[in-house]
C-alpha cells in the first residue's frame, strides 16, 4: 500500500512533438517504464539499471523524461518507487497482452531469457509440452540464402508418400509456421506447383540456378486470402455459448478470421474444423464453421505437401 505519495499530475502527452522523436534505445527505455507501471504496478531506477545496464543517473533522466509527458503517476516515498494512480492510462502505446504472453513460451523453450522479456521478469507459468521439431541450421541457412538471392535449391526430401528420400528441386520464397512445425513455401519442380516442405524432412541442400517460378506474386494461394467465420457450437447451452463467444472475442455471435489461403489446411486442423461438424460432441468441439461450403471449395483447390 502506498503510504505517502506525490501526484505527478494529469494531462495529455506531447508525444507528437519533436522532443518525442528519440533515439531507439531511449524509446525502448521509456516504453519499459510505461509497461512496468501498467503490468507490474511500479517502477524505479534499479529496474532500468538491471534491464538495460544503464547508469543510475541515466535511469533518473529516463524516468524524468517519461514524467514530463505528465502521466497519472505517483511517487511512493517510503518504497522509493513510482506507482500508477487509479486512472493511469498508457500514453506511448496501447498495452499489448499478446506480446507479453507470447514471450512466455519462448522462455519455456530457452530461446529468451527472463531478463530479456518485455518486463524483465516473468510470472510463474507452465505450458503443455510440445515435441520440438528439429530445424537443421545448415538447411535453414541455405533456404534463407535461396530466398534472399531468388535461387533454386536442390534438396533430398522425405515425403510421406515415398518409402525413401528423393532428390527434388524447389524454389523457396517464404517460411511458414503451422503452430507445431516450420515449413518452406516454394515452387516444386516435380509437381509443377507451389507447396510446403517440412523443414525437418529436408537434407543436403545445394544452391542451384536462378529461380524461374518462385516469385511470390505467382503463388496464387499465397497471395489469396480466405476468411473463416466461426461461431459457438449450436448444441452448447446458452451459458456455454456465451463463454465461448468471450473466449474467441466474438461480436454478434460470430467472429471472422482472415488468413492466407495457403495456410487454410493448418488453421482448420488447429481449430478442429477439418472434420464434419457432428464428428465430435459439442463439449469437445466448441466452435463450428459457418461458411463451410465456401471453405471446402477453397480447400479442394489448395494442394497439400
Amino acid at each position: 500500500m502506498v503510504s505517502e505519495t506525490r501526484s505527478i499530475g494529469p494531462s495529455l502527452s506531447r508525444i507528437g512533438s519533436p522532443e518525442s522523436e528519440l533515439r531507439w534505445s531511449v524509446e525502448r527505455r521509456l516504453a519499459f517504464i510505461e509497461e512496468r507501471l501498467f503490468w507490474v504496478g511500479e517502477v524505479n531506477r534499479l529496474d532500468l539499471v538491471r534491464r538495460f545496464g544503464v547508469s543510475l543517473s541515466q535511469a533518473s533522466a529516463d524516468i524524468a523524461r517519461y514524467l514530463a509527458l505528465r502521466p497519472r503517476v505517483a511517487y511512493d516515498k517510503s518504497a522509493k518507487r513510482y506507482v500508477p494512480e487509479e486512472d493511469f492510462r498508457p500514453l506511448l502505446a496501447p498495452p499489448d497482452a499478446g506480446r507479453l504472453l507470447g514471450e512466455l513460451p519462448l522462455v519455456e523453450l530457452g530461446v529468451l531469457a527472463p531478463a530479456d522479456t518485455l518486463l524483465g521478469l516473468v510470472p510463474p507459468f507452465s505450458a503443455a509440452p510440445i515435441v520440438a521439431r528439429a530445424v537443421d541450421a545448415q538447411v535453414l541457412r541455405a533456404v534463407l540464402r535461396a530466398i534472399r538471392e531468388a535461387r533454386a535449391l536442390d534438396v533430398v526430401y522425405q515425403s510421406m508418400s515415398r518409402p525413401a528420400p528423393a532428390r527434388r528441386r524447389i524454389e523457396p520464397h517464404a517460411l511458414v509456421d503451422d503452430g507445431f512445425r516450420w515449413h518452406v513455401r516454394g515452387f516444386d519442380h516435380e509437381t509443377d506447383s507451389f507447396r510446403d516442405f517440412v523443414f525437418g524432412r529436408i537434407a543436403k541442400p545445394k544452391l542451384a540456378g536462378a529461380a524461374v517460378r518462385a516469385r511470390a506474386d505467382s503463388d496464387h494461394d499465397w497471395q489469396s486470402f480466405v476468411a473463416l467465420k466461426i461461431a459457438p457450437h449450436p448444441k452448447l447451452t446458452a451459458a456455454q455459448a456465451r463463454a465461448i463467444a468471450l473466449d474467441y472475442g466474438m461480436r454478434g455471435g460470430s467472429v471472422t478470421i482472415r488468413m492466407r489461403r495457403a495456410l487454410l489446411f493448418y488453421a482448420l486442423r488447429r481449430l478442429g474444423l477439418d472434420i464434419p461438424q457432428n464428428a465430435r460432441p459439442p463439449h469437445e468441439q466448441h466452435i463450428v464453421l459457418l461458411n463451410r461450403a465456401e471453405i471446402d471449395a477453397a480447400r479442394a483447390t489448395t494442394p497439400e505437401a
